[in-house]
C-alpha cells in the first residue's frame, strides 16, 4: 500500500503539533518509533550494501527512508532517519554501529582527561543533516517532521561502557565516584545533543524528541541529581524556536514527572505504565505519547483492537495524546499491521471528545 503525501497545509497546524500543545485535534495523531527502517522491505532494499552511519549521512538516502513509512502507513508525522551516535561521530568520536551489537566506542571515556579531549559539535559539521531535513520537509508538505537526538545519560553510557550495557556499572561508578568528571562529560554531551536538535529544528523540523533509552536504570534521586539538569540543557537549545519538545525513555515510570520538568511539552510513556496513570503522575502540564506494547503487534487483530481502544480512552486523561508504541517497532513486525493500526486509531478517534468540531 502506498499513500500520496499531502502537498498542502501547515505542519504547525497538524494534529501532531496541536496534540503536543494540548490543543483540540481532528483525530488522534499516530506515528511509531523506529517506523523508518527495519520492518519495511523497501528500507532493507535501499539500505543493502550501505552501513548505518553512511546511510545516516547521505541526504538522498535519509530523505527516502524517512518518507517511506509516511507513504506506506499514512502516519501523522515523519521521524528523521538517523541514529543517536551520529552527532558523536560528526564531532570526531571513533564510534561504529556493529550489526547485532549496536554502537561500539573504540576508546571509552573514563577520566577527566578523556572528557577534556571530547570534541564539541559545530553546526557546519552536520550540514548534511540540515540538507536532509530541508529535502524531507519539502516533500512532506503539511506532514510534520520530528527531529531527534540522544539524551546525555544514554550517550554517556555508550561512551563510558564502550557499547551497550545491561548494568551500566562503569557509568554508575563514574557518576557516584567522580561527579565532577560525570558533570563535565554530560555538559559536553548536552551541548552536542542540543546542537544536533537545533540544526534539525532550524532546517524545518516541526517538533523534536530527546531519546533517553537507558535512563530507566536510575533511581529518581540519582536522575534528579545527576541527569535532569543535563537533559534540561539539551532541550533548552531549542526553547526559543517555538516547537514542541518530546522526551522519551524506557522503564521510566518513576521518572515521568521529572522528565517532563526537564523541559518537555510531551512525555513519552513506555508500555509498562497505563496512560491514565502516567497522566496522573504528570498532572495536567504535559501531553503524553504512547504506548502500545510493540510485541502486541504480533497478536491476532481481535486481541489487538481492544488494546488500541483502551489506550485511546486512557490517553484522554492528558491534555493531549499522540498515539505511539511503548518502544520501537520490532524488526519482524508485519508492515500491514502497522498500517491497520493507523487506520484504526484514525477511525476510532475522529469523533472523540478532543476532536475539533
Amino acid at each position: 500500500m502506498s499513500l500520496e503525501l499531502p502537498t498542502t497545509g501547515d505542519p504547525r497546524d497538524s494534529d501532531l503539533v496541536r496534540a503536543a500543545r494540548g490543543l483540540p485535534v481532528r483525530r488522534t495523531p499516530v506515528w511509531f518509533m523506529r517506523q523508518a527502517g527495519r520492518s519495511l522491505p523497501e528500507y532493507r532494499a535501499i539500505r543493502e550494501g550501505t552501513s548505518m552511519l553512511q546511510a545516516c549521512r547521505t541526504p538522498d538516502l535519509v530523505t527516502e527512508i524517512t518518507l517511506q513509512p509516511v507513504r506506506r502507513h499514512g502516519v501523522d508525522a515523519a521521524i528523521f532517519f538517523s541514529d543517536i551516535v551520529v552527532p558523536l561521530q560528526a564531532a570526531g568520536v571513533d564510534v561504529q554501529i556493529v550489526p547485532g551489537v549496536g554502537p561500539v566506542v573504540a576508546n571509552p571515556i573514563r577520566t577527566a582527561a578523556d572528557v577534556a579531549a571530547l570534541p564539541s559539535l559545530q553546526p557546519d559539521a552536520v550540514e548534511d543533516i540540515a540538507t536532509s531535513v530541508r529535502q524531507i520537509t519539502a516533500e512532506l508538505g503539511g506532514v510534520p517532521l520530528i527531529g531527534f537526538a540522544g539524551a546525555p545519560f544514554t550517550l554517556a553510557s555508550y561512551l563510558i561502557e564502550g557499547g551497550p550495557s545491561k548494568n551500566h556499572e562503569h557509568t554508575k561508578a563514574l557518576m557516584a565516584g567522580a561527579p565532577e568528571v560525570w558533570n563535565a562529560l554530560c555538559a559536553k554531551l548536552a551541548d552536542i545533543s542540543g546542537t544536533f536538535l537545533r540544526v534539525q529544528a532550524s532546517a524545518g523540523a516541526s517538533a523534536v524528541q530527546l531519546f533517553d533509552s537507558w535512563v530507566g536504570a536510575l533511581s529518581l534521586p540519582d536522575y534528579l541529581r545527576h541527569v535532569q539538569p543535563h537533559s534540561a540543557a539539551a532541550l533548552a537549545a531549542v526553547a526559543d524556536l517555538d516547537i514542541p519538545r518530546i522526551h522519551f525513555g524506557v522503564g521510566t515510570g518513576e521518572l515521568l514527572a521529572a522528565m517532563g520538568q526537564a523541559g518537555a511539552d510531551v512525555v513519552g510513556v513506555d508500555f509498562r505504565v497505563p496512560l491514565d496513570v502516567a497522566a496522573e503522575r504528570l498532572g495536567d502540564a504535559y501531553a503524553v505519547q504512547g504506548n502500545l506494547d510493540p510485541a502486541l503487534l504480533f497478536a491476532p487483530w481481535e486481541a489487538l483492537q481492544p488494546v488500541i481502544a483502551d489506550i485511546l480512552t486512557r490517553g484522554k486523561s492528558a491534555p493531549g495524546h499522540i498515539f505511539n508504541l511503548g518502544h520501537g517497532v520490532l524488526p519482524d513486525t508485519d508492515p500491514e499491521v502497522l498500517t491497520r493500526v493507523v487506520e484504526e486509531v484514525h477511525a476510532s478517534s475522529a469523533n472523540g471528545q478532543n476532536s475539533v468540531n
